[in-house]
């Protein structure tokens, strides 16, 4: 295996009942690169994501993340690997309603046994980085669609992970905040090495990715 990599999917096949979503699947992704998973609804984008990202379990074939085997993992083990690895941002922002955007993106480092100290001096150059700073004390509702998702953004980066899933991250946002939140993503490559997965029906997040990866009936084409 390539130590360079990041994670590595081999063989990865999952079917539901007589469906076969993926139909195996070999994947690599190395670090500090955006690699943007596309392709029509049901092409399997999102279940390999969730494979990747250890929400959901092959029926065959492994997964690796820095040369360690995870897919074998059990489920108190890949919660723990999740929250000192990995990041999500999903479609909709998914923040807790009664609390601030700060404490919102805190939670994963609270989480992690992280003081709440130690999590806001954590939090803050990333708000700022995303143009937030000003917006910390605000709760969702008081917040922008864009800024919302920013404040996920930043949740998912807070316990520095090694690559970041994205589940169509610009899906429920306008033409307007769906290019700033790509050029964020760009933005933070760039300025923090960050790795970061990206399923999308976004033509322009796919053209400014890394690498673009096409699916159609559970494989790569």
């Amino acid at each position: 295996m390539d130590n360079a990599s990041l994670i590595r999917a081999e063989q990865i096949k999952k079917r539901y009942g007589n469906l076969e979503v993926l139909k195996g699947i070999d994947l690599e992704i190395r670090p500090s690169e955006i690699v943007c998973i596309t392709g029509e609804s049901g092409a399997g984008k999102s279940t390999l994501l969730h494979i990747l990202g250890t929400l959901d379990k092959p029926d065959q074939g492994d997964v690796y993340y820095k040369n360690e085997q995870i897919s074998v993992l059990g489920k108190q083990q890949l919660a723990a690997f999740r929250n000192q690895n990995l990041g999500f941002v999903f479609q909709f922002h998914q923040l807790l309603p009664e609390f601030s955007a700060l404490e919102n993106a805190c939670m994963p480092a609270w989480i992690a046994g992280m003081s709440k100290k130690a999590a806001e001096e954590k939090a803050m150059p990333l708000f700022a980085m995303l143009g937030l700073e000003d917006r910390i004390h605000h709760k969702p509702n008081e917040l922008s669609g864009g800024e919302q998702q920013r404040v996920s953004v930043v949740r998912a980066l807070i316990n520095n992970p090694g690559v970041v899933m994205a589940d169509e991250p610009s899906g429920n946002l306008d033409s307007k905040n769906a290019k700033a939140l790509h050029e964020y993503f760009l933005k933070l490559r760039d300025e923090l090495g960050q790795t970061f997965v990206v399923v999308t029906h976004n033509a322009e997040l796919a053209a400014l990715a890394d690498r673009n990866l096409h699916m159609v009936d559970g494989v790569f084409q």
